[in-house]
């Protein structure tokens, strides 16, 4: 499988192809709404406004693996990035990122770039930066800010 071949549900229950998004750059994230990194979504916000315009797209996947801190459903989820943090970038539908039920596309990006202790996702706001040929150029931990993903989103916006 390729990053292009795999598909998710949109917030709105939409299918969305994610060769819709070839030639940009890709930030994925796992999200939850009660979580302590959750405040990070402003900072993703900010990204995306500054960067969007270049071609970043940040593509956010709420999941509930961890500590049970996405209990929401689909629309009270959209609904909360919404009206806390002003999210204009996709919220897809919740998933799983580990396990025998997690999404293809986690298991894909997992198997290109591994985590510090192995593969499997240890927490919510896990940052997969994508390049725009599909390639996972890097991975980063929940603690890794926003803001300081700005160099390698500029890095990647000017790759070819």
């Amino acid at each position: 499988m390729t990053l292009y071949e795999a598909s998710a549900k949109l917030n709105s229950g939409e299918r969305k192809s994610l060769a819709d998004y070839r030639g940009s750059v890709l930030l994925i994230v796992n999200v939850a709404s009660k979580c302590g990194f959750t405040p990070q979504y402003q900072g993703l916000q900010a990204l995306y406004e500054k960067y969007q315009p270049q071609g970043l797209e940040i593509l956010a996947f709420p999941c509930d693996q961890f500590g049970h801190q996405e209990p929401g459903s689909d629309a009270e989820i959209m609904s909360f990035c919404q009206t806390n943090f002003g999210v204009t970038f996709p919220v897809f539908s919740k998933i799983d990122v580990n396990g025998p039920r997690a999404d293809p596309l986690y298991t894909y990006l997992k198997g290109q770039k591994g985590g510090l202790l192995g593969s499997a996702i240890k927490w919510n706001f896990t940052k997969f930066l994508v390049g725009r040929t599909g390639v996972v150029l890097d991975r980063f931990p929940p603690t890794t800010t926003p803001a300081s993903l700005a160099q390698p989103i500029e890095a990647a916006l000017a790759l070819a």
